[in-house]
This record gives structure tokens, sequence and C-alpha cells, in this order.
């Protein structure tokens, strides 16, 4: 932790960020201050943080849109999921991933705002998952990509289900990113069990070749390059990655795209057509190098997207809505938009 003064406030943040976290961080602690949710700080491993809730504050989600919390309390009954470590956290991209669309898909015009940032959106189907959502979306009807634990595994964000212009039943995964400045890197390369056989320094053909290279395949039995083995075309320049391309940020982009294309090759399950997009800030210009070097292997494929949430709140705007216009004013302000 280290204290930083700005125009004469003292802020306790924590010791290594970039620029856009800083800032973020800071107007994230003055909107806390601001708006009475509490000057106390929470604690992490016995240090102080004003960008952390104090315990005592995390049954009542103040960090939510006030008029979501119900409906979200509701999703947890019916789909249980794992409240991440820091949801009690003003920067926390869970929150704030409930906060851009849980408003938007409880609203009747939830379509027609969803359409002007997908083209393809025809209607929310509100006949399948939780009325057409569901946060922390993974295969655990199909069992593809066999790495879900209790504390770890693939996700999505959220996962809506819609139908196209053609009436075909689709799924779009998502995740949403706030401040992190990296994806999440692979925990196989970093894991302490590997052995001299589990060498990221080899190609993409040459993993193919001999999947007991990955730690994850060997070790793990995951399934992750089984599954790319199937859809190997859809990584076309694989060949610009002089080593294994899934090492670094491009880890987690990697596996949510196999839960979306494993999803849609399962007969088991009613979607036609899957499809993954990320949603950032559109000031956190830090992720801006792994979503291009990812566009570059997969040749900008229309399956994988990137938006910001400032995407979404200009489609919600649209709607001059006096429901939507309250919540977008609140989440401008909250996440400097």
């Amino acid at each position: 932790m280290r204290k930083i003064t700005i125009d004469g406030k003292v802020y306790r943040l924590p010791n290594s960020q970039t620029a856009f976290q800083r800032e973020m961080y800071g107007h994230l602690i003055d909107w806390k201050w601001a708006n009475n949710i509490s000057d106390d700080p929470g604690y992490f491993r016995g240090i102080p943080y004003d960008a952390i809730l104090p315990d005592e504050l995390a049954d009542s989600y103040p960090m939510l849109y006030p008029d979501i919390v119900d409906t979200l309390k509701r999703h947890l009954q019916k789909y249980p999921f794992r409240i991440h470590k820091y949801f009690n956290h003003m920067a926390s991209s869970q929150a704030a991933n409930i906060n851009l669309f849980l408003p938007i898909l409880g609203h009747p015009q939830a379509s027609t705002v969803l359409r002007a940032v997908k083209s393809d959106f025809a209607s929310l189907a509100i006949d399948h998952l939780d009325h057409g959502f569901r946060i922390e979306f993974w295969d655990e009807l199909y069992g593809n990509l066999g790495d879900k634990s209790k504390i770890s595994g693939t996700d999505a964000d959220i996962a809506i289900a819609y139908y196209n212009h053609q009436g075909e039943l689709c799924l779009w995964l998502i995740e949403h990113k706030l401040t992190e400045p990296e994806f999440t890197t692979c925990g196989g390369y970093r894991s302490k069990g590997r052995q001299p056989k589990h060498d990221c320094s080899k190609t993409f053909a040459e993993i193919l070749s001999d999947k007991h290279i990955c730690y994850y395949h060997d070790v793990k039995q995951f399934n992750y390059w089984t599954i790319t083995e199937a859809n190997q075309n859809f990584f076309t320049n694989h060949d610009h990655f002089d080593h294994c391309p899934f090492k670094g940020g491009l880890n987690q982009l990697w596996r949510n795209q196999l839960l979306a294309l494993s999803i849609e090759q399962d007969s088991r399950q009613p979607y036609e057509h899957t499809f993954f997009s990320v949603v950032k800030h559109p000031s956190n210009t830090a992720l801006d190098k792994s979503l291009r070097a990812y566009q570059d292997l997969i040749d900008h494929q229309p399956k994988f997207s990137v938006l910001t949430s400032a995407d979404v709140i200009a489609a919600a705007v649209a709607m001059n809505d006096s429901d939507l216009n309250q919540w977008i004013k609140w989440y401008r302000s909250l996440y400097k938009l």
C-alpha cells in the first residue's frame, strides 16, 4: 500500500498501478466518499485500502445500481455463482459488468438496445437461461473444457441468449474488463508442477502434434488443445507466433473462445451460433495490445468482437427512456464516462 496526495486528499492505493488505474481508483474513491457509502477503508491482508469497502457493507451491495439488487439476488437463487474475492471493491469488474447489463436486460427495450451493438440481435430469448441471461456462465451442462472447479475454470462474465433475424437461437458470451491492465495469463506456465517437457517455447503447430507439451493438457487433462485442434482453422495466423500464443494475455481470450466454439459444436445444446466479445472501459488502453494480437491471430473473424462500455451506454441513450436515463446518469457518474 502507498499513500498518494492529490488536491490535498490522501488516497491509500495499491503499490503498482497504471496511470489509468490510478486515475480511476481516485475517481471511484471520491465517488465512494461523496455518495456517503463510507469514509472507512476496507482491508486486504490487514492493510487498509480506500477503494475496498468495509466488510460490514458487503451484504448491502452499495456498489450496485439499487434497482438491480433484487434481480441479482433472485438470479443467485436460480444460478448460484461465485462472487469474486474483490467484488466488495469499487473497481470490481464483476460488479461493473452487472451494473452495465442488468439494467438493460430487465428493460422492455432490451432487444432494441442490444441490437444497436450487435447487428444480428433480433430479440432477447427470455425462454432460455434466466429471462435470457446468466452471470458467470460456464459449460456445466456439457463439460467440454473440463477445467471447472469450485475456485477456478473458464467462464464468461455474462451470457446472453437471443434469437437472430433468421429465428435461430444464439448465445453471446461476454468478458468485461474495467481497470485490469491485462487478461488472465496462463496458469500452466506459472505452475510449480511443470516439467521440462512442458515447453511453452514450442509453436502452435508443434503443440498440436504433441499436446503433452502443454501442462494444461498433460497434467490437468483440460480439453483446450483437443478443442483447438478441431478448430485450428479459426486460429488462422498462428504461424505469426514463434512460441505458444496462449502463454500471456491471449490465454483468457483463447479459453473463452474455446468455450463458445465447443458449445456451438455440441449437439446436446440448443444454440445454433455462439459469439464471444470483450467489453472494456474506453479509457483502458492497456488491454489493446493483447486484443490486437488476438485479432491478428484469428484474422479478425466475426465470432469475436470488442466493444466499450461507452458503446453500450450510447445504445441505451438512444432510447431516451426515463428509467434508462436515470441509470445512465448513475453509471456515467460512477465509472467516469
